[in-house]
């Protein structure tokens, strides 16, 4: 027996199809849209009817960790504990993520096929979570950022095999690391790693078989290595130059800043239990980072969303700190921002969502208040609903 149709009388619609609608009903029938209506016309025979002072799409987090929880040690996370025990983190953590209104989720980078297995328990109804796009195991040069989660490979044949091994392993695209990072010991985030040509040569193969790929890329030369590449989108980017903002344009890449990534380090202070090195490399990118990603999107660089969770203080449930640094960073409207981590989540995910329009996923948020009165609204869903089923309710 089918569901009874979900009818949402709403405030305030913001469905990303152009201004926001007023006042009317939105009628969900099974896993879709069926229709917006005004308030006044007949709802559908045993309809169920929620009040919503105001219904966005689903949020998408492009860059996500399932396995991390949010320690401040990351590394120490994957020396310390088990798979299986990653592998329940991977549940918790997507059921956070769901809870927040996080409908959908791209995992770049997991132990294993954690990430890949955590999909298609989610996809089979094993455990609740969002739709998940997972990179499986990120390829890395030996020895380089995030290697204790990576799959090592030197050279081109050696990076081709990576990327067939992912993908032999089920995953939905490929994550390539282009410089160093924050949270690995050594590891520079100016200094390229992967090089252009393994870049490449990993790109090339990932794409002949229909797979997106994402690059790790702080630093200025392993942004253009990896744009030079083909990639499809810079992750961080946080000291982009001028060169490569133009790069980002011409070629029409993602860029998904993750600012969440760096103030999520810095905010809790020297005290709470990061190491040294962390801290000392997240203030050095911080000190950069914002007025490079405005210039980029001053210049009309793509943005989606995507907040690193899972690394420090970075929780999964913790999405909407993402969006009110699109605004108070980077300069985005409320609507800006939601398109960013909707839309344009969607767009570089591959996946369709983003939209409430007659005919599309329902995947929604119902919430206290308008978010063009304040982003914080995101803090606190009431509602979601995942393809036109509550997956959380406060009420």
């Amino acid at each position: 027996m089918s569901a009874a149709p979900l009818a949402i009388r709403f405030g305030t619609l913001h469905d990303n199809l152009g201004e926001p609608k007023r006042n009317g009903v939105l009628v969900l029938e099974g896993t879709r849209v069926a229709r917006v209506q005004t308030s006044e016309a007949a709802l559908p025979e045993g309809a169920r009817t929620i009040e919503a002072a105001c219904v966005v799409p689903g949020l998408i987090n492009a860059h996500a960790h399932l396995e991390g929880s949010g320690e401040p040690q990351t590394m120490a996370v994957f020396v310390l504990t088990t798979p299986t025990q990653r592998a329940l983190a991977c549940a918790a953590n997507a059921r956070k993520a769901l809870t927040a209104g996080v409908t959908a989720m791209r995992d770049l980078g997991s132990t294993e096929r954690l990430a890949i297995d955590t999909r298609d328990a989610i996809a089979a109804g094993t455990i609740e979570g969002p739709t998940v796009v997972a990179a499986g195991r990120a390829v890395c040069m030996t020895g380089g950022h995030g290697w204790f989660i990576g799959r090592q490979a030197d050279g081109e044949s050696e990076v081709r095999k990576a990327v067939r091994e992912q993908l032999r392993d089920g995953a939905d695209c490929i994550k390539f690391i282009a410089t160093g990072g924050v949270l690995t010991k050594g590891a520079v985030p100016g200094i390229a790693q992967l090089d252009e040509a393994e870049l490449r040569a990993g790109i090339e193969e990932a794409h002949k078989h229909g797979l997106k790929c994402a690059a790790h890329a702080i630093g200025t030369s392993g942004i253009k290595n990896a744009l030079r590449a083909g990639i499809d989108s810079i992750e961080h980017g946080h000291l982009v130059d001028d060169e490569a903002i133009a790069l980002l344009v011409e070629r029409g890449t993602y860029l998904v800043p993750t600012l969440a990534a760096i103030r999520c380090v810095l905010d809790p202070g020297d005290d709470a239990g990061m190491p040294d090195y962390v801290l000392r490399k997240a203030r050095e990118i911080a000190a950069h980072a914002e007025a490079n990603l405005r210039r980029a999107r001053e210049a009309g660089v793509r943005f989606a969303g995507g907040s690193d969770a899972g690394t420090p203080f970075n929780y999964h449930d913790g999405y909407a700190y993402e969006l009110e640094l699109m605004q108070s960073m980077l300069g985005m409207s409320a609507h800006e921002a939601l398109r960013a981590t909707t839309v344009g989540s969607a767009d570089l995910l591959g996946i369709e969502r983003g939209t409430l329009g007659p005919g599309d996923v329902a995947d929604l948020i119902v919430l206290r208040s308008d978010i063009d009165a304040d982003l914080r609204a995101f803090r606190d869903p009431e509602v979601v609903v995942k393809s036109g089923r509550i997956a959380s309710s406060s009420r």
